[in-house]
């Protein structure tokens, strides 16, 4: 995704705030990906662009298996409790 600069094109579609990938130090075949859109309608035409055809090609090329996790920010802030592990 970097080498082919697929990776580039996403992060400058319209409505991409984040698209980074990161190792785990105890794991060489584990890849996690964190993308942030500003919106579901964004990431909505982010599925529907022919990036995903792309994407779709890669994957299928190295064999790459994956799951996916929805992490949705607290509009509400942290709480005075969990403040407290929270060094800024």
């Amino acid at each position: 995704m970097e080498e082919s600069g697929t990776a580039a094109l996403i992060r400058n579609e319209p409505g991409n705030q984040k698209y980074e990938y990161y190792y785990p130090a105890d794991d060489a075949e584990t890849v996690l990906l964190i993308d942030k859109w500003d919106s579901q309608q964004a990431l909505d035409l982010h599925h529907a662009s022919e990036m995903m055809g792309t994407i779709a090609a890669l994957r299928e090329k190295y064999a790459l298996t994956m799951t996916a996790e929805r992490y949705v920010t607290d509009e509400g802030g942290f709480s005075q409790n969990d403040l407290k592990y929270i060094r800024k």
